[in-house]
C-alpha cells in the first residue's frame, strides 16, 4: 500500500469513528433542558471546573467534591505536602503562555504576564469559578472514598458514590462519574533502580516534598531531567555549595521566548503540525531536531537526548544550561556518602538526593477492574473513557500530556465527556474502540518512543475531541467565508479560542479574540518604543522552505 493510500484509508477510519460519534443536530434546540442526570465530579481543579461547567452547558446536574477547601488543584499553593493531594513549589511559573492557557471563552486579564507564578494562575481559576458560578455546585472538605457500580449498572448505569465530611460518612446516587483527581498525587521513587540507597546517610525525598531553597545547603544530587527537577536544580545552584543533575536518557531544552520575543507556544500551529503528519520522516526529523538544537547545542551540555528525533515533552527553562555544573548519566548505585554514575564517576559527600521521578497513576477510590492500571500503562478510548463498561458513564478528565496546555486540552476533553452522558453523542462499538487504542499505541511508539505514556500530540488530540462534537474548525470554509480569520486559524497559534468557533458553546467573541492573540501576548504595560510586527516573515518562510523540499523530491 502506498503512503497516500494509508493516508486515504486512515483518513476513512477516522471518519467512521466520528460518524458513529458524531453530535446529533436535531437535538440542537433541547440542549438546554434539564435532563435530570445527575453527575458526580472528583476534583475541583482546572479539569474539574471545566466538567462543572460542561455539565451545565448541557443541562445535566453536577456535584463535585474536592478534599481541600478551595478551588485549583495542583495550582493551589501548600507550604506543606499534603497527602492525596498535588503539591508544587514556591517559585513554579507557568510553561504556557496566558493566550495558549486560557479557557476557551474566558481570556486572561490584561495585565496578566505571559508566563504566570502559580498565584496568578491561581487567581485566574477562582475568578472563572466565581464569574461562571461554579462555586455552588462544590462540597469543599468532602473527599470520597469509594465509587462502585449499583447493582443494576448494566441497565442504569448508575454509580454509587460514597463521601466523607466531618467524620461522617454519606452515600449518592449518581448517573454517571467524572473523575478529575489529577495525576501529580503519588510520587513515584523506584528504590529498586537504585542499589544501595537504603544505605545512604544523606536525605533523599521526592520533589514534592520540595517547597523552597532555604533549608538546603551542601551537595545535592537532583535525579530526573523533568520540568520539575530542572527547576529545583537551577533554583537550588544560588544557595548550594554543588548541584547536579542525573538523567537517564537527556532530554530537549527549550526557552519560553521564541522568535521576537513571542512566547514559544504562539508557534504550535496547524500547518507546522500538517507538516509533521505528511512529510517523510526523515524530513520531519530533521527539522523537528533543528528546531530543538537553534538555542544551544545540547551535546556540548551533556543534554542530548538518546534519541533525539522523539516528540517528548521538553524542558522548559531558561537558565539550566550556565547555571548546573555538570549532567550526569543514569546512578549506578549508592554508597552511604555518594553517588556512582554509570560512566564511573561519582559524586561524593552527597548530603541531598532530590527524585524528580514522576507520579504513578492511581485511583484509590475505585475498584482495579474499572480502570486498568499495570506499569504506568492505563488504557482509555481517547485517553477519557474505560473501553470495557456497560454503560459510557465514566470518564476521566486530565488525565493526558501534550506540547500544549492543560486548560483547554482538559475544558474539550469535558465538553465531549458531557454530551456523551447526556446521550447527545454516542461512543463507537467496543471493538471499533479497541482498535482505535492499539492504533493509537504504535503512534505512540514512533512519536514518544514508548507506548506507556500518556503524551499527545496537541493540535491533532484536540482536533480529534473537537471533530466529535462539531467544534473542530472547516478550515476550508473558512477561507471561501473569512479569509482573514483563516490565515490566522491555520497559519497562527491553534489557541483555545479556535475550538468555540462552531458547534455547541460557540462564542461571540472568539474571532476577535483569534486576531489580537498575537497583540494580547505582548499587551504589557510598559513603555512604547515603537509599533509591535508579528513574526509573519518568519512564518511564511518555514512553508517557502517545505514547498521547496517537496519540489526537489518530486
Amino acid at each position: 500500500m502506498s503512503l497516500n493510500q494509508e493516508r486515504g484509508s486512515k483518513r476513512k477510519k477516522n471518519q467512521g469513528l466520528r460518524d458513529k460519534c458524531k453530535w446529533n443536530r436535531t437535538e440542537r434546540d433541547h440542549e438546554q433542558k434539564i435532563t435530570g442526570k445527575r453527575v458526580a465530579i472528583i476534583g475541583a481543579g482546572v479539569s474539574g471546573l471545566a466538567s462543572i461547567r460542561s455539565c451545565l452547558e448541557e443541562g445535566l446536574e453536577p456535584t463535585c467534591f474536592e478534599k481541600s477547601d478551595n478551588v485549583g488543584g495542583l495550582w493551589k499553593f501548600s507550604d506543606h505536602a499534603e497527602e492525596g493531594r498535588a503539591s508544587i513549589y514556591q517559585s513554579v511559573f507557568t510553561n504556557s503562555s496566558k493566550e495558549m492557557t486560557c479557557f476557551s471563552d474566558f481570556p486572561f486579564p490584561d495585565d496578566f504576564p505571559n508566563f504566570m507564578h502559580h498565584s496568578k494562575l491561581q487567581e485566574y481559576i477562582t475568578t472563572c469559578a466565581k464569574e461562571k458560578n461554579l462555586l455552588k455546585y462544590i462540597q469543599f472538605k468532602t473527599p470520597v472514598s469509594s465509587v462502585n457500580k449499583r447493582p443494576d449498572f448494566s441497565v442504569t448505569g448508575q454509580w454509587d458514590v460514597y463521601t466523607e465530611k466531618d467524620g461522617k460518612q454519606e452515600s449518592s446516587i449518581f448517573d454517571a462519574v467524572m473523575i478529575c483527581s489529577g495525576h501529580h498525587v503519588y510520587p513515584n521513587i523506584p528504590k529498586e533502580s537504585f542499589p544501595g540507597l537504603k544505605h545512604f546517610k544523606g536525605k533523599y525525598f521526592h520533589s514534592r516534598e520540595y517547597k523552597e531553597p532555604g533549608i538546603f545547603k551542601g551537595k545535592i544530587l537532583v535525579i530526573g531531567l523533568g520540568n520539575s527537577g530542572c527547576d529545583i536544580a537551577v533554583e537550588l545552584s544560588r544557595t548550594a555549595e554543588q548541584v547536579i543533575i542525573s538523567s537517564r536518557s537527556g532530554s530537549w531544552v527549550m526557552s519560553r521566548v521564541w522568535d521576537d520575543g513571542y512566547p514559544w507556544d504562539l508557534f504550535v500551529n496547524r500547518f507546522e503540525n500538517f507538516l509533521q503528519n505528511n512529510l517523510s520522516t526523515a524530513i520531519s526529523d530533521w527539522w523537528y531536531m533543528k528546531q530543538m538544537n537553534s538555542e544551544f547545542k545540547h551535546e556540548n551540555y551533556s543534554l542530548m537526548p538518546l534519541d533525539g528525533t522523539l516528540r517528548k515533552e521538553p524542558v522548559f527553562n531558561d537558565e539550566l544550561p550556565p547555571r548546573i555544573q555538570s549532567i550526569k548519566s543514569n546512578v549506578k548505585q549508592f554508597t552511604e556518602t555518594s553517588a556512582i554514575f554509570e560512566d564511573g564517576t561519582m559524586f561524593e559527600a552527597s548530603d541531598f538526593v532530590i527524585f524528580a521521578t514522576g507520579y504513578d497513576y492511581a485511583y484509590p477510590f475505585l475498584d482495579e477492574s474499572l480502570i486498568k492500571i499495570k506499569n504506568h500503562e492505563i488504557t482509555l478510548f481517547k485517553s477519557i473513557f474505560p473501553p470495557l463498561l456497560e454503560k459510557s458513564t465514566m470518564t476521566v478528565i486530565g488525565l493526558v500530556q501534550s506540547l500544549g496546555a492543560v486548560i483547554p486540552t482538559t475544558e474539550l476533553q469535558a465538553r465531549w465527556a458531557a454530551r456523551v452522558i447526556k446521550g447527545t453523542c454516542t461512543l463507537p462499538s467496543v471493538e471499533d474502540v479497541m482498535c482505535d487504542i492499539d492504533e493509537k499505541i504504535g503512534k505512540k511508539l514512533k512519536w514518544f518512543g514508548k507506548s506507556k505514556t500518556i503524551q499527545m500530540d496537541y493540535v491533532t488530540y484536540m482536533d480529534e475531541i473537537a471533530s466529535f462534537i462539531g467544534a473542530k474548525p472547516n478550515i476550508l470554509w473558512l477561507f471561501l467565508t473569512d479569509p482573514k480569520l483563516a490565515l490566522e486559524v491555520f497559519f497562527g497559534p491553534c489557541s483555545p479560542y479556535q475550538f468555540r468557533l462552531v458547534g455547541p458553546g460557540k462564542w461571540p467573541g472568539v474571532r476577535n479574540a483569534i486576531l489580537t492573540q498575537w497583540d494580547q501576548a505582548l499587551k504589557l504595560k510598559t513603555r512604547v518604543v515603537g509599533s509591535r510586527q508579528k513574526p509573519c516573515l518568519k512564518l511564511l518562510a518555514i512553508p517557502i522552505l517545505f514547498i521547496g523540499v517537496l519540489l526537489m523530491l518530486i
